[in-house]
């Protein structure tokens, strides 16, 4: 299996430059002694998340003529605001399939950047958006599974292996794998010596499972939809897996508790509004530093669309 390499990365780079924000890497003054820590606030990208990186490159790569019949997708929320934002920004129709139990301030925010939105049951998006992709023709942007996705996320670690040469552990949530992948790859060709840890939910540690049996181990939706970190519920694929064997240190979890105290502390001592799937590196930093290399550590925040009234419930705690 081909995978993405540092070139693939920085053409990525190329073509999302000037919709993407190039995101700062922010020293935290509140740093554990002998683990100097770094903020990655992706949150400050125009649709509050990372995955703007990835849907950009993806729809960039299109030719005119498969432009022309639009884009469909599926995903629990910041997958399916980055396609709607980068179809409106190339003036082409998104259809996005989303899970009826996505947070409502993400279908707002999807259907706000002009995209159709169907929801379905959780376990049927994938199928219902390949379904619509074949009825209208369109084509089909997945959130994590193509190398173009990943090329583009992988512009976060083209910018923290820049900002940061002697960055030497890089903490990144996984779900799909895309996002690692792409961070991994970045890293480990620009910093080779640095480490890159995944993180993931206790209840949705699949893709850690995976990577201790060295093949893919699926869990069932039921069990992954438990987790407060809905953007941290789906599987690797057999792409993204290969790509995370290839550049992940190993992945660590963390429980529901310990999501929402990192999503406090980055609100009150951070002043960063992060949804739990973005919490879930400062979550490890703050309570796995046991299992972790110290020294320089870059937590990446995936994204900050939180429901209002699950931060504020967070905060009251």
């Amino acid at each position: 299996m081909e995978l993405v390499t540092i070139d693939d990365i920085r053409a990525a780079a190329e073509r999302v430059r000037g919709t993407v924000v190039r995101t700062p890497l922010l020293p935290s003054p509140w740093a554990e002694p002998g683990r100097p820590l770094w903020l990655k606030p992706e949150n400050l990208q125009p649709i509050g998340a990372f995955k703007l990186r990835g849907a950009h490159n993806a729809i960039a790569r299109l030719d005119e003529r498969r432009r022309a019949r639009g884009v469909v997708s599926y995903s629990s929320g910041n997958h399916a605001q980055a396609v709607a934002y980068a179809a409106r920004e190339a003036g082409i129709p998104a259809h996005i399939v989303m899970p009826d139990v996505t947070p409502q301030v993400k279908v707002d925010n999807t259907r706000g950047y002009g995209a159709e939105v169907v929801l379905v049951p959780i376990a049927d998006r994938e199928s219902a958006a390949c379904e619509l992709a074949e009825k209208l023709g369109a084509v089909l942007v997945p959130p994590f599974d193509h190398p173009d996705i990943i090329a583009g996320q992988g512009t976060i670690g083209l910018e923290i292996g820049t900002d940061l040469p002697e960055v030497e552990l890089v903490l990144v949530p996984v779900s799909g794998g895309g996002l690692a992948s792409g961070i991994g790859t970045a890293v480990k060709a620009l910093c080779p010596a640095a480490a890159v840890v995944g993180v993931e939910p206790e209840l949705a540690a699949d893709a850690r499972a995976s990577l201790r049996a060295g093949a893919l181990t699926g869990w069932p939706i039921e069990d992954r939809a438990r987790t407060i970190a809905d953007g941290l519920r789906s599987q690797p694929s057999e792409l993204t897996f290969a790509h995370l064997r290839a550049v992940l240190d190993d992945i660590v979890t963390v429980s529901e508790d310990e999501i929402r105290s990192a999503m406090a502390v980055l609100a009150t001592r951070g002043r960063i509004v992060a949804e739990p799937s973005g919490a879930v590196g400062l979550a490890a930093y703050l309570h796995r530093a046991d299992e972790l290399p110290r020294g320089r550590t870059v937590v990446v925040v995936s994204g900050g669309n939180v429901d209002p009234a699950l931060l504020a419930d967070v905060l009251a705690r």
